[in-house]
């Protein structure tokens, strides 16, 4: 049986400068007594995530910020996988929002991201599965080099065009199996309850506050 390292209430890390992804994670851990810092609001960089694994990426982040910060940390690595194209954009998801922007600046357009995952569905005819995935992998790092980590999923389908306002990334175009509306057509206390992370997370209290 494994034995996991319990996490004790005070301040943790969490290892992204999203700020979509950092208030959900805040408001999944809130209850639980910890005080969530982004990486961003303490300026800690942001590590080259050269991993091919979600658990890959999610470590190389919570180490970095456990490290920069001397405190516990949380990272989330997460992706859309969609069955009919081989499971990309896989670790990729959010590289497949990168764009430059005016004066070489870049930036991540998660429209531009939506409808290329859109053109390659297209490209292989209107009989496509356009089932798809989320994943989020959670990693927890100590400063001392101990880590755990958590995997969460939630399976769905894509839909064109994009529907809804309250979610980010690739929100607008997946719908959750069993409901006809996309996770950014649902209220975000909903979207807790039922999302890959929140499956993560579900994973994480058990072993980590239990």
């Amino acid at each position: 049986m494994t034995t996991h390292r319990k996490l004790a209430p005070g301040k943790l890390i969490i290892a992204s400068h999203n700020q979509g992804k950092v208030r959900e994670i805040r408001a999944l851990l809130e209850p639980f007594g910890i005080e969530p810092v982004s990486a961003g609001d303490l300026g800690l960089p942001e590590p080259e995530e050269t991993g091919t694994t979600f658990a890959e990426n999610a470590l190389l982040k919570a180490r970095a910020s456990a490290e920069g910060a001397d405190c516990v940390a949380l990272a989330d690595d997460s992706g859309l996988c969609v069955a009919a194209l081989d499971d990309r954009p896989g670790v990729y998801t959010a590289d497949w929002a990168e764009r430059q922007w005016f004066e070489g600046e870049k930036g991540r357009d998660w429209y531009m991201a939506m409808g290329k995952v859109e053109g390659k569905l297209a490209e292989l005819g209107p009989d496509a599965d356009r089932s798809a995935l989320f994943i989020c992998t959670l990693a927890l790092a100590w400063p001392d080099g101990h880590s755990e980590v958590f995997e969460g999923k939630v399976h769905g389908s894509l839909v064109w065009p994009p529907r809804g306002t309250m979610g980010f990334g690739y929100d607008p175009v997946f719908q959750p199996r069993g409901h006809d509306v996309t996770f950014a057509e649902l209220h975000p206390d909903e979207k807790h309850a039922m999302s890959h992370r929140a499956d993560a997370f579900r994973k994480l209290v058990s072993a980590c506050f239990g």
